[in-house]
């Protein structure tokens, strides 16, 4: 039989066997791995297909843009103001007569023509007053025939020494006095007559009206002369021509001074118009008026243009853009819009030198001419400006040129 230390000397042999053979084994796989990992590699690498693959790669293709030289023309020079229109005639329709009030002849926004009725008060009172006036230039016309009479026969009297002088006196007197209260009484006519004609309050120039402020059978109250309080009817503003007011700075007055020295009509000139929802200055007024004070605080002086506006389209109150030359025509660039770029406060037009390399230039811009935006500086007659493709011509970049040609819109501004 085997003693307990036998079997425990056993059992340790058996396990030490063990790990020996299990370390062995692990070596022999980790062996196996990697020598499949190189033989990977090796193959990937030199394998006719991938040799082929790496071969047939393409390059990375240079961006192409279409440049152009800027377009040159000789053209004069605009400045550009916001203005808004204001009415040439605009008035309260008062009443200078007082009373009920009877009727009312147009609808709110109506246009009107001069002369046409706009409203009419009561004018029994005044019928009234007229007839007493009448009454009473009859009464002293009848006074005058009677003190013409006295005088003929005082004068007779006299003649034939029936009378004395101081009687023939007394009847020219009494004629003079006649006579005057005959003219006080056509005054009163003429008085109760004017007060009876403004019973109808026409209007008194064409325009459109405004809202009317009262009703019928309201009591108005009215005064010729404006010194007591009356009673506001309605408003009317002329609508042609129409007046389109705009403020000038100290730079732009200067500039447009210097040119009106070389006009023959002083300041007096066309402007162009265009409306808020207008791409183009279709309109066109003329410049008539410029104040003749700067207003020290805004540093600005306020300017006047006289606009046509027969199809009463234009409305006061209405804002516009208005266009004013202030140079005569000169050599100037202008390229596409769409190829100047903002630069914060600042603008680029993208160019390409000799070589292919993308170049920024700062440029000045000035006013949309004919579809074309003018470059008052910064570029010359020979830059390669990018008109087409500025979405892949970043600045440093090489790019392959296509020549392409600036054409003005011819007219579309």
């Amino acid at each position: 039989m085997l003693t307990e230390t036998e079997l425990a000397s056993d059992e340790r042999a058996e396990n030490k066997e063990r790990r020996v053979s299990g370390r062995t084994s692990a070596k022999l796989w980790v062996s196996a791995g990697l020598a499949g990992i190189v033989f990977m590699g090796v193959w990937l690498k030199y394998s006719p297909g991938a040799s082929g693959s790496s071969a047939g790669a393409p390059t990375a293709a240079v961006p192409q843009v279409v440049v152009s030289k800027p377009l040159a023309q000789d053209i004069d020079t605009r400045l550009g103001f916001l203005g808004q229109f204001a009415a040439v005639s605009q008035v309260e329709l008062r009443a200078q007569v007082g009373g009920t009030l009877t009727g009312i002849f147009f609808k709110d926004g109506d246009i009107v023509r001069k002369g046409d009725i706009l409203f009419t008060i009561d004018a029994r009172p005044y019928e009234i007053t007229l007839a007493e006036a009448n009454a009473q230039l009859e009464v002293a016309a009848a006074r005058l025939e009677l003190a013409d009479r006295q005088l003929g026969r005082a004068k007779d009297l006299e003649q034939s020494n029936a009378g004395s002088v101081e009687n023939v006196d007394q009847r020219i007197s009494d004629q003079r006095s006649a006579r005057a209260a005959v003219e006080e009484a056509k005054a009163r006519i003429r008085d109760a007559q004017f007060d009876l004609d403004h019973c109808r309050i026409t209007a008194p120039f064409t325009g459109r009206m405004g809202t009317h402020l009262v009703s019928v059978g309201n009591l108005i109250a009215g005064s010729r002369t404006a010194t007591s309080p009356t009673t506001l009817l309605a408003t009317l503003v002329s609508l042609d021509p129409i007046y389109l007011d705009f403020d000038m700075s100290e730079s732009d007055f200067l500039a447009y001074s210097k040119y009106r020295g070389h006009l023959k009509e002083g300041h007096v000139q066309k402007v162009e118009v265009a409306l808020g929802d207008d791409n183009q200055y279709a309109r066109s007024g003329v410049f008539d008026f410029v104040d003749n004070v700067l207003d020290r605080s805004s540093g600005t002086i306020h300017a006047r243009a006289t606009v046509a506006n027969p199809n009463l389209v234009l409305t006061p109150g209405l804002f516009a853009r208005v266009r004013l030359v202030v140079a005569p025509p000169s050599p100037t660039l202008l390229v596409p819009d769409s190829a100047v770029l903002p630069d914060q406060s600042q603008h680029m037009v993208m160019t390409v030198s000799a070589d292919g390399t993308v170049a920024p230039k700062r440029v000045e811009v000035g006013e949309i001419r004919d579809g074309l935006r003018v470059i008052r500086s910064g570029l010359t007659p020979s830059d390669r400006v990018i008109v087409e493709g500025l979405l892949h011509a970043a600045p440093g970049t090489k790019v392959a040129t296509r020549d392409g040609t600036i054409r003005s819109a011819g007219g579309q501004d």
